[in-house]
């Protein structure tokens, strides 16, 4: 599917985004594996969280959308069953790498793959960790997708992570639930914490303290009545579109702000941009607001270290801004974008370039000059979700309209992405 975005003259109203991916993805996860029927308010209409529902069916757990609120009813850690067939993830990464530490530990084998693009994603960084745990795992090539995961005892391990990766993180803390004594996860950054307090809502008990994550094996999980905040990489396209379009006014409501994420309002205040935090509250361990938003210069900036981390998912829509910006933005520490949907730094450079904006590629990051100019054009998402969005927002900034082929790629994390930027932008 192919979509034309034209110049906007102004961002201005409000958006209330999808209920939270990551979130989702653990609270559906955890659900399946709790003791009662948990309902789920706000879950993700995204394909990815999707996917993540079909696997459960799969195996056995009661999934219903009852108007509108998702009911899974577990029947505790071992209430499982073995599938018909393979799994499919789809194109979601959160979904294999995370039922992976629950699938490790079950009494049965399981296969589970996935779409083109995920099965060339690498599972080594979880099959090392669990293989540790004493899992027995088999790949394509010895680390792509489709996985064969023979379910077994497991132990517990202390693991430092070679990379910073919350997906490889709560893999590990999840095969930990099934493991004899205290699993240890120790991290060379910060990374998002949803499922350390998704698991202490429903009853694990999990320390956390300078980055060193333990969960303790064999908790009761009980079911729980939760809310998905709404979805802060979600909220950043618009954020980003607010900043971009002169005498912008954009409201965003009950947007989650969990400490872990919100280093994207952080680093953009930071930046010049004019961000106020209002109606701040917590729900299930997780901090929901609003924020209002107000176009204008904003400055640029420099992302590294921990803070390439806390910002992987929103860096593609950051360099958009970073190219209007006055001083541009330089990224390092980013190797991880490499092995996204598609290589993001590559096609963000290949897009760009159509739209006539320089970007110098690196290794592991890149540096965009500011005060640049978006040309209108014919732009490709390749697949990936969060460039598909990241180019509709350039293009709200070019000067003519640009046109965006597989823009139907949004549908894996915000389905209803260019109804709500028609909408803001009308």
């Amino acid at each position: 599917m192919q979509i034309t975005i034209s110049p906007a003259a102004t961002v201005s109203g409000f958006v209330r985004p999808p209920g939270d991916k990551s979130i989702s993805h653990r609270y559906a996860i955890i659900a399946a594996i709790a003791e009662g029927a948990s309902r789920i308010h706000n879950y993700s209409t995204g394909a990815d969280c999707q996917s993540t529902l079909s696997c459960l069916r799969d195996l056995g757990a009661v999934v219903e959308n009852r108007e509108g609120v998702l009911a899974i009813s577990g029947h505790g850690r071992y209430g499982l069953r073995q599938p018909s067939g393979m799994l499919d993830a789809g194109n979601s990464g959160s979904t294999i790498r995370m039922l992976s530490g629950i699938l490790a530990a079950q009494p049965f084998s399981t296969s589970i793959g996935g779409d083109e693009s995920l099965s060339r994603r690498p599972m080594d960084r979880i099959m090392k960790p669990l293989g540790d745990m004493g899992a027995t795992i088999h790949a394509r090539a010895g680390r792509f997708p489709p996985l064969q995961i023979e379910g077994g005892p497991l132990r517990a391990i202390d693991y430092t992570l070679p990379v910073a990766s919350a997906q490889v993180k709560s893999c590990i803390l999840l095969a930990g639930l099934y493991a004899g004594g205290a699993t240890t996860v120790r991290e060379p950054v910060r990374t998002r914490d949803h499922t350390e307090l998704a698991l202490r809502e429903f009853g694990a008990e999990v320390e956390s303290a300078r980055g060193v994550i333990r969960v303790q094996a064999n908790p009761r999980l009980e079911a729980r009545e939760l809310l998905v905040p709404g979805d802060l990489s979600s909220a950043a396209f618009f954020m980003v579109a607010a900043l971009l379009v002169p005498d912008s006014e954009l409201a965003i409501l009950s947007v989650g702000l969990n400490p872990t994420r919100a280093a994207l309002v952080e680093f953009l205040v930071s930046a010049g941009a004019r961000i106020r935090v209002t109606n701040v509250q917590e729900r299930g361990g997780e901090l929901i607001g609003d924020l209002q938003i107000k176009g204008g210069r904003v400055l640029g900036g420099l992302i590294e270290k921990e803070l390439t981390a806390a910002l992987i998912d929103e860096i593609p829509v950051l360099a958009v801004l970073g190219a209007a910006s006055e001083l541009g933005l330089t990224v390092r520490d980013a190797g991880e974008l490499r092995v996204k949907e598609t290589d993001r730094i590559a096609t963000l450079a290949e897009n760009f370039r159509r739209m006539g904006v320089s970007m110098e590629v690196m290794a592991e990051g890149f540096h965009v000059p500011g005060k640049q100019r978006f040309a209108g054009a014919q732009v490709d998402s390749f697949g990936d979700h969060r460039i598909a969005m990241a180019c509709a927002v350039a293009a709200l900034a070019a000067d003519t309209e640009t046109t965006i082929l597989n823009a139907d790629a949004a549908s894996v994390s915000f389905p209803e992405f260019f109804d709500t930027l028609r909408g803001i932008t009308a």
